[in-house]
Formats: C-alpha cells, structure tokens, sequence
C-alpha cells in the first residue's frame, strides 16, 4: 500500500510511529485528567505493534477496552488519533 502525503490510506493503519501496517485491533483509551469517564479515544494498533501500545496506555492508567478493528462500535464522543503521542 502506497501512501501518499496529505491522502486518506485506502485502510486503517497502525497508529505506532513510523508503522505503515494495516491496522487490526482498535485500543480505546481515555486520560481521566482530561476526559470524562464515557469519552473514548482511539489507537489504532497492526498485530506487531499491539501489546507496545497496550503496555503504553496501560502503565498510566489510560486503556479501557482492546477489541478487533472488524468488531468496533466507536461510543459516540469517541475520537480516533494518529501517530503514537
């Protein structure tokens, strides 16, 4: 898969820096600093990469959920975010 700056990718990709994989698992997380409780944010995480980000979110306390990209059901106030922050 090409992708070309400034273009949507043809599928879901990796969230992790430099990862260009086609995503599979979706990691909804939320900062209880800066969120309400319900708010879900999203990573998108290819199967190399999963347990990296898991482990990421999980240490500060931020991961809520881990569940196959094919069975997501975004909760409405949810965001989906890029490269790995």
């Amino acid at each position: 898969m090409l992708n070309v700056p400034g273009s949507e990718p043809s599928s879901p990709i990796c969230s992790a820096k430099g990862c260009r994989a086609d995503a599979v698992w979706v990691l909804a997380w939320n900062n209880p600093k800066l969120h309400t409780p319900e708010r879900r944010k999203t990573w998108l995480a290819c199967e190399e990469h999963r347990e990296h980000l898991s482990q990421f979110l999980g240490v500060r306390g931020f991961l809520k959920d881990v569940v196959k990209l094919t069975e997501w059901q975004a909760p409405e106030g949810s965001e989906s975010q890029g490269d790995e922050s």
